[in-house]
């Protein structure tokens, strides 16, 4: 089993900016291969990047890059991202479902569409992307999905709050727990990566509650790190839901102090405690 991410491929949904983004760089620095498949090609005013300038800072950090300019969820764009990771590197060694739509509108006043477009990219986008992925990572010699979605937490101080949103989050987390247990005998592994607390993205400051709220955030580095560290860990976990600072301290880091954040930072949605 390899501990390296030289020269591994990642196929990921979403990256042209904030965790993904990180991510990817992270890898990058430890040698990795990316594809990655998003909608933004041209710059858009209210959100930082696109997936030429992403490409350009995974580079810049050691890796190679493709851009697939697409969307997670239609068939056939997923099978394009699946098809240029093959053609540029020779295969897929780890897919990671990041991309995902955010709406906390309760169900009175939630519109049928933002219903579904929440759960065509966050649950069915996790399904389709890993399902075009699947026979690479049967053929890699640690096939991985790394899927960014929360605990199960069931409180009804969650659910209540936005059901909807709820839904397609731990959707995104069956799948991938399903598909831990689903493809155990072809060596495929499955964890779900969440951060311990909001990260400081475009998302917080837009909709979350602007710059206090980035404030009281780690930085999107945390998630790069732990996903590097999940990616190489030596115990090759399967069928589990990590916080960022579980993986880490897992890793042997704890001081957590160059993430930002304050002394009293914001929990992430559907955790409960530090």
């Amino acid at each position: 089993m390899p501990d390296s991410l030289k020269d591994r491929t990642i196929v990921m949904s979403g990256g042209s900016r904030g965790i993904g983004l990180a991510i990817l760089v992270a890898a990058a620095r430890e040698g990795a291969n990316a594809v990655l498949l998003a909608k933004t090609d041209q710059p858009d005013p209210r959100l930082p990047g696109t997936v030429h300038t992403a490409v350009a800072e995974i580079e810049e950090a050691g890796g190679r890059a493709v851009a697939v300019v697409g969307d997670v969820r239609e068939e056939a764009d997923c099978e394009r991202a699946v098809a240029a990771a093959v053609e540029h590197f020779g295969g897929i060694d780890i897919v990671v479902n990041n991309a995902s739509a955010l709406n906390l509108t309760g169900t009175l006043d939630l519109a049928p569409k933002r219903y579904d477009l929440m759960q065509q990219i966050n649950s069915k986008g996790t399904w389709q992307l890993t399902r075009a992925a699947l026979p690479h990572l049967f053929a890699s010699d640690d096939g991985q999905v790394v899927t960014l979605s929360p605990p199960v937490n069931l409180a009804p101080h969650w659910l209540g709050r936005f059901p909807a949103y709820a839904l397609s989050k731990m959707g995104m987390t069956i799948l991938t727990l399903g598909f831990a247990a689903e493809f155990a005998e072809k060596g495929v592994r499955a964890n779900c990566l969440w951060p311990q607390t909001t990260i400081a993205t475009a998302a917080v400051v837009n909709l979350l509650g602007g710059e206090e709220a980035a404030a009281r955030s780690r930085t999107p580095e945390i998630m790069g790190d732990a996903a590097v560290a999940l990616f190489t860990d030596a115990q090759r976990p399967t069928g589990q839901i990590l916080l960022d600072v579980e993986v880490l301290a897992r890793a042997g880091k704890t001081d957590l102090s160059a993430y930002g954040g304050t002394d009293d930072p914001e929990l992430d949605f559907f955790v409960d405690s530090l």
